[in-house]
């Protein structure tokens, strides 16, 4: 029976481990608040050509989908919606994990440039618009991706 349940501890500790593995995936972001938490599937931009391109010319996007922009370095960036037909929320985060700001249904195939608000963005993740408010996500939501340095983030992917 001590060896049954010596098994049983070291599978459901397998388990929890494949499932926290899991939890960051390439094509997944994470993020978490008082509010919950919500997993978006996400395409990634992570090249200047895929940053430049963006969600232009998508005409719709399922609910839960969007794209994770992810910079080398933090820095100042600024978006527009130039060619892009749908309103977007933009999430912006810092190195850390942690969103630092949230623009709101940017407005399609406006041309007015929307800043990330400050010069310590790394990531912007792209969702359809009201879904940021829906969810309640907000400056100081967590987030998480296996593109984020995990010894910096604030919720890592090993937890």
């Amino acid at each position: 029976m001590r060896h049954f349940l010596a098994l049983m501890v070291f599978a459901l500790g397998m388990v929890s481990a494949d499932f926290a593995a899991a939890a960051c995936r390439e094509d997944r972001v994470e993020l978490r608040g008082d509010w919950g938490t919500a997993r978006f599937r996400v395409a990634i931009a992570d090249s200047a050509a895929e940053r430049a391109q963006g969600l232009m010319h998508v005409e719709e996007m399922p609910r839960m989908s969007g794209m994770l922009f992810v910079y080398d370095r933090p820095q100042f960036v600024s978006f527009w919606m130039e060619n892009t037909l749908i309103p977007l929320d933009m999430i912006f985060v810092g190195p850390d994990g942690i969103v630092r700001s949230v623009h709101a249904n940017a407005i399609p195939l406006d041309r007015t440039s929307i800043p990330g608000g400050s010069n310590d963005i790394q990531y912007v993740l792209e969702v359809n618009g009201g879904v940021a408010a829906d969810f309640g996500i907000a400056e100081g939501t967590e987030m998480r991706h296996p593109a984020f340095d995990q010894d910096l983030s604030a919720w890592s992917c090993e937890e």
